[in-house]
């Protein structure tokens, strides 16, 4: 919490600012510049780095997070830390992506036993035997929406 329109509310109450910046315990020079609204070094830096952040992350196509950003911006001079880059980013929006963990779809049980091979591994098309061999199978493709499940089942 900001304690300066306390002392620019005892300002206008005819009060003394010095006395009102020692009971806050603020500077005088702190509320000055606050009052003036001329940035410190500071926060010009801060805004120079965000603009070569953000130049950086739309050059990876928005890949990039926090630690990438810094190694860049490193190889380009710009001396700043990478927790310092990550607050930045934090503020500025952008964040990298992470890539999405590989799912398990088919788990074989160890202890299953084995099915009888009843075609003899000849998937042949045979016109004089329609309807007595069928092969399937089924897959999960991922999507936007969700797993999709696809099955097939062959003549």
């Amino acid at each position: 919490m900001t304690v300066h329109p306390f002392i620019k509310a005892a300002k206008t109450a005819g009060h003394n600012v010095k006395r009102a910046c020692e009971l806050l315990q603020v500077s005088r020079t702190a509320y000055y510049a606050r009052r003036n609204g001329v940035p410190g070094l500071r926060a010009a830096r801060d805004a120079e780095l965000t603009e070569q952040i953000t130049t950086v992350h739309q050059r990876s196509r928005g890949t990039y997070g926090a630690p990438r950003v810094h190694a860049a911006l490193k190889r380009e001079g710009a001396g700043c830390g990478r927790r310092r880059i990550a607050r930045l980013m934090r503020q500025a929006g952008p964040a990298g992506r992470t890539r999405r963990r590989r799912h398990r779809t088919t788990i074989p049980d160890p202890h299953a036993s084995t099915r009888p091979d009843l075609v003899l591994r000849n998937f042949q098309p045979d016109p004089a035997a329609i309807g007595t061999r069928w092969c399937g199978d089924i897959t999960y493709i991922a999507t936007e929406e969700g797993w999709l499940y696809l099955a097939t089942v062959i003549d």
